[in-house]
Formats: structure tokens, C-alpha cells, sequence
């Protein structure tokens, strides 16, 4: 008899059923795309943040140590500090070595430079543009062109090859706005003493470095005659946004709480394996990108929340109003029931396993849709696509199951209250 009585409630009452389930497959389906997308967007963003620049910065610790001399505060010279270049694998080797996506030497210099006899002076910047590197048994390419992927070439990027001949031009690139000054462009000759140099392409940084000369780091170090050294090093990694445990001191955690801080990937935590690593550096955030990713991810994530919400709220709305008027027109039937016996338990579970069976056909299709939502989301944001791990569908159904409980609960209650003699004479 119940089963019956569930299957003519369905037949009798499809458009009232169907506009229930749609309200709880919508509040699902934003459900499982906010959810989707708020279990993968930490890494999405990451990355993001990620192309648009270094995020820690390594300098020798002489450039940071403090004198003070008679209340006067004395630094040392900066050309006298040095990293060696020869040490900069070593940051393959720190327990978050995944997480060092690459790393872009410096090394600068002001020089004279002469084209057809003319002479002007600009900045010579060495560094790495896709240097092929190995420590122990891996090895990796890293340099500016993974460091920082928005700078453009109009030409060739020069090659990194350590084994260039010497009686051939090394090839280097002209900033932009340096080229326009001087009206250089991509194929000119330079000299720089007895070096001479050829412009394989005309960079666009949007920084200082449009005004430089940027050639292979061995180059440099050649004219320089720095042989092995770099004067900063700039980082990209991939962090975890910096809460309040990332910024204690870990000298003074517990054992325990140190190992836990030393084992999260915040930037900290990078920056001080980096130091351990890497003798005589000082390793500081480039606080711009971090702070940016942590607000970033905490707007977006409250922003997401407030969706799906508002979603559910609206679905647990529809869901009541569409059990209420359920109830109102099976009042009769409600009090025939209770007349014949029926207790309030058995009239709440028929309500109920209604709604219930609601909640799982609303709920599968609203994680379908949601799926295909959170893929579009990816696709459309990110340029890939996201995961929907299979644990989602479980808390979906949970969800769609407790917004049509709650949604229901105020029309059930009023069904329990129905007067059987009342009801069956009409009087209500």
C-alpha cells in the first residue's frame, strides 16, 4: 500500500513533482561546480599568479647585513657581493624541489656599447633565457622565458649554448625602448671592447629591462670576468597562500609544529630550505604576489560560497512551497488515513520518502550539470579543464537530501496537525 501510494502521488502530481526536482537540481548543480571549482582553484590560481613573475628573490647576505658606525648606517659595497652560480642547483635538492618551477639568474654590469662609431651607455644584463641544468639525475631548463613568459621577442631568443665560438658575434637582445632610442633593431652589430655582439631579437618586458642590453649570463660573466658568479637570483615557486601559522617564527614551534610548518609549501618554508641549501643568501618574498594570491583566493572563495548558499536557500524555498501545496491539496487524503489508523509516523515518512526520492533524481542530474559547469568554468577561466573527484557526488546527494528535508519540514509539520473529522467534512 505505501509503494502505491508513492507511485499515484508521482503520477497525479507530475508537473508539481518536476518543478520540486529541477529547484533541487539547480541548487545542486552550482553546488557541485562551486565545489568542483573551489577544490582545484587554489593550484588554477597559483599558477596564474605564477606567470606573472618571480615570487622570492635571492640575494647575497652581505647586501642585507646592517653596520651602524656611530649612529650612521653603513651597508657594504654591492659589487663586492656575489652568489655562485654553481650553487643555484642546489635549490633542486630542498624537500620542496616540485615546487621550484624555475629560477632566473642576474648579473649586471654598466658598459660602453658602439654601433657604426657611435657610442652610447646602457646596462648589460646577463642572465639565463632557457639554460638546460641537471642536478644528481634530473635535468631541467629553466630561465626567463619560464620565469617570466609575458616578456615578447620580436626576433630570436639568443641561445644559452656555453659553447658559442669565441670568433663569432654572441648573440644578445636589445630592449625596446633602448632599440627605438638608438634605432637599433634585430640583426644589428655591437661592440662592446673587443667583443662584438649581434641583436637577435628586441625584447618588450615592460620593465627596466627595455633600457638594457640583455646577453647569456656566461657571456657577461666573460666580459665581466665574474666567472662563476650572479648577482641575484629570482624564484618562481608554487606556494601555499600565507596564513597566521606561516608567519611564526619556526626557531620557536615545537618539534612537532616546526616539522609541520617545514613540511607545508608556504613561501617561508621554501625560502628557508632555499637558505639551507644555498650558503651566504637571503631569500625574501616578493610580497606583491603572495598577498595578491591570498586575497585573491579568499574573495573568490567567499564569492563562491555566497552561490551556492543562495542556491540552496532557493532551492529549499521552492521545495517547501511545492510541499505545501502538496499537502493542502491531499488534506483529505491525509485524513482518511489518520482515520484508518495511520499514525503521524507513517504520514511524515510518505511526505518525506517523497521528498527523499525528490532529492536523489534532483541531485544526480544536478551533479551532471554541475560536472559540466565546473569543466566550462575551468575551460573558459583557467584554460583547463577541473577535476570533479567522485566524493562530490556523495555530498551532493547529502546536501540535495537535507535542503529537502528542511524545505519540507514546515509542510509536514502542518499535515501532522490535520484534524481527521475536520478535514473529511470539508471544514478545512
Amino acid at each position: 500500500m505505501f509503494l502505491r501510494l508513492l507511485f499515484e502521488s508521482f503520477r497525479r502530481q507530475k508537473r508539481r513533482k518536476t518543478l520540486a526536482l529541477l529547484a533541487v537540481a539547480l541548487g545542486t548543480s552550482v553546488a557541485t561546480a562551486m565545489i568542483a571549482v573551489g577544490a582545484g582553484i587554489g593550484d588554477k590560481v597559483s599558477a596564474e599568479l605564477r606567470s606573472t613573475g618571480a615570487n622570492l628573490q635571492v640575494t647575497p647576505i652581505e647586501d642585507t647585513l646592517d653596520v651602524n658606525i656611530g649612529g650612521v648606517d653603513l651597508k657594504p659595497a654591492s659589487q663586492g657581493a656575489f652568489i655562485s652560480e654553481s650553487d643555484l642547483p642546489k635549490m633542486k635538492g630542498i624537500f620542496w624541489r616540485r615546487n621550484i618551477l624555475g629560477f632566473a639568474p642576474f648579473l649586471t654590469d654598466q658598459r660602453t656599447f658602439v654601433k657604426d662609431g657611435q657610442s652610447f651607455q646602457a646596462e648589460l644584463i646577463g642572465t639565463y633565457f632557457a639554460q638546460p641544468l641537471s642536478y644528481g639525475n634530473e635535468t631541467f631548463t629553466t630561465g626567463v622565458r619560464s620565469v617570466n613568459p609575458w616578456w615578447k621577442v620580436e626576433g630570436a631568443w639568443p641561445p644559452d649554448y656555453r659553447g658559442w665560438p669565441q670568433d663569432e658575434p654572441a648573440q644578445v637582445l636589445m630592449g625596446s625602448k633602448l632599440a627605438a632610442q638608438y634605432g637599433l633593431s634585430a640583426g644589428d652589430h655591437l661592440e662592446i671592447g673587443a667583443r662584438k655582439l649581434r641583436v637577435s631579437g628586441i625584447v618588450n618586458t615592460g620593465g627596466g629591462e627595455d633600457l638594457a642590453v640583455l646577453a647569456p649570463l656566461h657571456v657577461v660573466q666573460d666580459i665581466t670576468g665574474d666567472q662563476n658568479r650572479v648577482r641575484r637570483v629570482v624564484v618562481s615557486a608554487l606556494t601555499k597562500p600565507e596564513d597566521a601559522f606561516a608567519r611564526r617564527d619556526p626557531d620557536k614551534l615545537s618539534p612537532a609544529d616546526r616539522d609541520r610548518w617545514y613540511c607545508s609549501p608556504y613561501a617561508n618554508s621554501i625560502a628557508l630550505q632555499i637558505r639551507e641549501a644555498i650558503p651566504n643568501v637571503r631569500v625574501e618574498q616578493i610580497r606583491q604576489v603572495e598577498q595578491n594570491q591570498g586575497k585573491v583566493l579568499s574573495e573568490v572563495s567567499g564569492m563562491m560560497l555566497l552561490l551556492t548558499l543562495a542556491a540552496l536557500l532557493a532551492a529549499a524555498l521552492a521545495v517547501s512551497a511545492a510541499m505545501a501545496a502538496t499537502i493542502l491539496e491531499r488534506r483529505q487524503e491525509v485524513g482518511l488515513m489518520k482515520s484508518l489508523g495511520a499514525s503521524n509516523t507513517a504520514v511524515a515518512t510518505l511526505f518525506l520518502t517523497e521528498g527523499g526520492l525528490m532529492a536523489l533524481a534532483g541531485g544526480a542530474v544536478g551533479f551532471a550539470v554541475g560536472t559540466v559547469m565546473a569543466h566550462r568554468i575551468g575551460q573558459t577561466i583557467f584554460g583547463s579543464t577541473i577535476s570533479v573527484h567522485p566524493v562530490v557526488l556523495a555530498v551532493v546527494i547529502c546536501t540535495a537530501l537535507l535542503v529537502t528535508f528542511l524545505g519540507s519540514a514546515a509542510a509536514v509539520r502542518k499535515a501532522l496537525r490535520f484534524d481527521p473529522a475536520v478535514v473529511l467534512r470539508g471544514d478545512a
